[in-house]
């Protein structure tokens, strides 16, 4: 991996830190040449689109794959 990715990724790596939406999310980021794709587990459509929305808007992303699975879970009753 080259610096400059390194950098992007790093730039991307503080974009979702600084999401609260996205908040304790432990995502993979790839990069090649600037596209992105995204891998890991969300809770919601609204946090696939939040971190999808994040890292379009960092400087040098040219376009991203969005691969994150939503996996939502009802909370349990107390019995």
């Amino acid at each position: 991996m080259s610096d400059r990715a390194s950098t992007l990724l790093d730039r991307i790596d503080h974009a979702i830190s600084l999401n609260p939406h996205l908040a304790g999310r432990h995502l993979t980021v790839v990069a090649n040449q600037g596209w992105i794709e995204l891998q890991g587990v969300v809770n919601s459509y609204y946090q696939k689109q939040m971190a999808q929305e994040t890292v379009r808007g960092v400087e040098g992303v040219e376009g991203v794959e969005n691969h994150l699975e939503v996996c939502w879970q009802l909370p349990r009753r107390a019995k």
